[in-house]
């Protein structure tokens, strides 16, 4: 597939001349475009549906993003966690006995508290009588853990749920090899000094080898940063457009940061350190720092460098998800409505970050709506790369006929509308949490630029993908 995408693709449009408005166009986004989204706000219907109930987002918070092995070091992943849902109990005063459910996302477990949410829970003050659980779905697992919560408010099982995320990859599991555990397991039920004795004389030098945690799938045995390698090949993406589009994150995260839009970031008192107060991994740079940086995956010609590249993310999300009627008899302004969503699955071989491309199409679709409706978009960055070969996809007709049966492409989406207040590359991706974080960035990007609807979208391990639509909720 990869030399038949390559070809087909070398041949679409060069890209240059749009990438290089990804660093420009959307800096200067004018008065002018903020009161043409709201005139259209006006014009457009809500996505509510008869005999359904409406699902809304009150707030959500987030813990500062930090760079794995900084700040946030020595904690574990429950930590984290409750920092997040103290600062949602905080931000919300909402009392914790009415929440009916809490359910967090989180991919690399930790052993000790493999349910996090219910540890976390627990450290927050919520009463033990509120059941918790935790679900895992690569860089979606948040994702997932709102969308729980929708179906169950929807159901009537539930009419206030938590849904957040964690990942702390300051610290992740390193386990001994499979002889070394089998041998102390073996150890452990020895009865005898005999059997002791012979289970430790089959012990090698090899057995101390650990086995330590990649970021790769377990079908392909690729890593994702080679996949994106080979992925920006195969859409014909050159280093350059990559580190444009780099550097444009950092440089609309910065300027999100200074201008305080970043209103989901809770401060954080980190036991035996100093207060952290916000995203440490924004570093706007320069295009040619950034060419100075060499292949990290395939070498020596790749593409795909630590600059184009989201880094390893310690940090939390969490979110207040009410019935409309619940919200508003407690007194609550709701943010936006969570209106359609999806999920999606492909090859992970070759399409393994294509989830925005399949998913895009189908959500809009369940919504009734097209992309000229939607006001902003908020999509994950795992690499510049993979961004760049999803637009690239969206707009290709061959590519919606050839590999996903459809007649038409979706379109681009417009780049003054686009990932606005930066994204996962300067902001940061904890895995477990970066869901939570793009909802948040659309409810309020809607309320600040005056639009209707926000589409969410990100891919996953494994090849699969989500999107949602988020509806503003008026004024």
């Amino acid at each position: 597939m990869t030399s038949l995408l390559t070809y087909t693709f070398k041949n679409l449009p060069n890209t240059s001349k749009w990438a290089l408005r990804f660093c420009v166009r959307p800096l200067s986004s004018s008065s002018q475009l903020q009161a043409a989204a709201a005139s259209q706000t006006k014009s457009k219907k809500t996505l509510a549906k008869p005999n359904i109930r409406n699902i809304v987002v009150v707030d959500g918070v987030r813990t500062p993003f930090l760079l794995s092995g900084t700040s946030y070091k020595d904690l574990m992943p429950h930590d984290l966690a409750r920092a997040a849902l103290s600062g949602l109990l905080h931000r919300t005063s909402v009392p914790k006995d009415v929440v009916d459910y809490i359910i967090f996302g989180t991919v690399i477990q930790e052993v000790k508290t493999s349910n996090v949410a219910r540890e976390a829970a627990l450290g927050a003050g919520f009463s033990d009588k509120t059941p918790a659980h935790t679900v895992t779905m690569a860089c979606i697992s948040s994702n997932q853990a709102m969308t729980t919560a929708v179906s169950l408010i929807a159901s009537g099982q539930c009419d206030v749920v938590v849904a957040g995320g964690v990942e702390l990859m300051s610290d992740i599991p390193i386990r001994h090899s499979r002889k070394m555990r089998k041998m102390m397991l073996d150890l452990n039920k020895a009865k005898t000094l005999a059997q002791r004795l012979s289970i430790i004389s089959k012990f090698r030098l090899n057995f101390l080898s650990p086995e330590l945690p990649a970021v790769s799938e377990f079908s392909t045995s690729e890593t994702m940063g080679h996949s994106a390698d080979r992925l920006a090949a195969a859409f014909a993406i050159s280093r350059e457009e990559q580190d444009e589009y780099a550097l444009r994150s950092h440089s609309l995260a910065k300027r999100a940061q200074d201008e305080g839009l970043l209103s989901d970031v809770v401060p954080f008192k980190v036991p035996g350190r100093d207060t952290v107060s916000q995203d440490n991994g924004i570093r706007p740079s320069s295009l040619d720092q950034m060419a100075k940086l060499k292949p990290a995956f395939i070498k020596p010609y790749g593409t795909v460098t630590a600059a184009n590249s989201s880094f390893l993310t310690d940090g939390a999300s969490a979110v207040l998800i009410m019935a409309e009627e619940k919200a508003l008899a407690m007194g609550y302004k709701p943010k936006a409505y969570l209106r359609d969503f999806t999920y999606v699955s492909q090859d992970p071989k070759d399409q393994l970050l294509l989830g925005p491309t399949y998913a895009t199409p189908k959500v809009l679709e369940k919504a009734g709506i097209t992309m000229n409706d939607i006001d902003a978009f908020e999509f994950h960055e795992a690499f510049s790369g993979q961004i760049l070969a999803n637009l690239k996809a969206m707009d290709s007709d061959w590519f919606a006929q050839n590999y996903m049966g459809r007649k038409a492409k979706v379109g681009l989406p417009p780049l003054e509308k686009f990932n606005n207040w930066g994204g996962s590359l300067s902001l940061g991706h904890p895995f477990g949490a970066t869901g939570c974080r793009l909802v948040m960035a659309a409810a309020n990007r809607l309320r600040k630029e005056g639009g209707q609807y926000g589409l969410v979208a990100a891919c996953a391990a494994g090849g699969q993908g989500h999107a949602m639509i988020v509806e503003a909720y008026p004024k």
